[in-house]
């Protein structure tokens, strides 16, 4: 029995630096996404912004001077350049410390609600699919936050409605990113048809086409060759990750088992 736990132990021990060398993989191929998901976001954002001045709000584009168009298309610029540097202080390589106790390169991601960076033990294929699940919705988090930013900034030059209702374009939003799916039309664009009631109750008061900004994880990769490539190379160590904690989970509960059956016999007398 002794032997089956050493046994059990040596292919447990095989699984950590198969999962090891998994966690630098995967850690290598986020990296590259997220430089070229920056790239990409930031052309999808002008992208969106000239489609919503020249076909949604083409008479409120036109009432901007020349100083104030060009304001506002330096604006947009900067406000892609800011999400595209955060997008990259998420993640950061150690790769100095590859040799360090044999503990390999460790992946590390900030904590919105915290200023330090959780670092996680890249043997455990739990803790990485957590860090990966967790920088998934960092990345829908800088999105949705890069959209409204610029709706705020639209709205503020004058080109989107100045009663523009912030909680049902967030509803809207919100419903929109549930669903996967490339939408019609313009990409990264939202259209709503609300209500807009008049302050006085006229006759005036009915249903009002909005259109916005809003940027979605889905039409940006499908709009890029790189960034869909690097998100099916994602896909694939995944799938390899998957796997291997399969086995690992299989291999610490055949593990418990042979202990507690040594752990009887120890104690058994008759």
């Amino acid at each position: 029995m002794a032997r089956a736990i050493e046994r059990i132990e040596r292919d447990i021990a095989g699984l950590k630096e198969a999962i090891r060398a998994i966690a630098v993989e995967l850690q290598t191929a986020y990296a590259s996404y997220l430089n070229s998901l920056g790239l990409a976001v930031r052309k999808q954002l002008i992208l969106a912004s000239y489609h919503l001045c020249t076909q949604g709000y083409p008479e409120s584009f036109l009432h901007l001077s020349l100083n104030q168009r060009q304001q506002l298309q330096q604006a947009i610029r900067k406000l892609g350049q800011l999400a595209s540097e955060e997008l990259l202080t998420y993640i950061k390589s150690e790769g100095d410390k590859e040799d360090e106790e044999d503990e390999g390169v460790t992946p590390v991601i900030m904590d919105t609600s915290t200023p330090e960076p959780l670092s996680l033990d890249t043997s455990n294929p739990i803790e990485l699919a957590k860090w990966q699940q967790n920088l998934e919705e960092v990345t829908q988090e800088i999105l949705k936050k890069l959209s409204h930013d610029a709706n705020i900034l639209l709205q503020k030059a004058g080109v989107l409605p100045k009663k523009l209702p912030e909680p049902i374009l967030a509803a809207a939003a919100a419903a929109s990113e549930a669903s996967a799916e490339v939408m019609p039309g313009p990409p990264n664009l939202l259209n709503l048809v609300i209500e807009i009631e008049n302050e006085q109750q006229s006759e005036d008061s009915g249903l009002t086409q909005i259109m916005a900004i809003n940027l979605r994880l889905g039409e940006i990769e499908f709009a890029d060759v790189t960034l869909s490539s690097e998100r099916r190379q994602i896909r694939s160590i995944l799938v390899q990750l998957n796997k291997l904690g399969r086995e690992y989970q299989k291999a610490h509960r055949e593990r418990a088992i042979a202990e507690a059956e040594a752990a009887w016999r120890a104690s058994w007398f008759e």
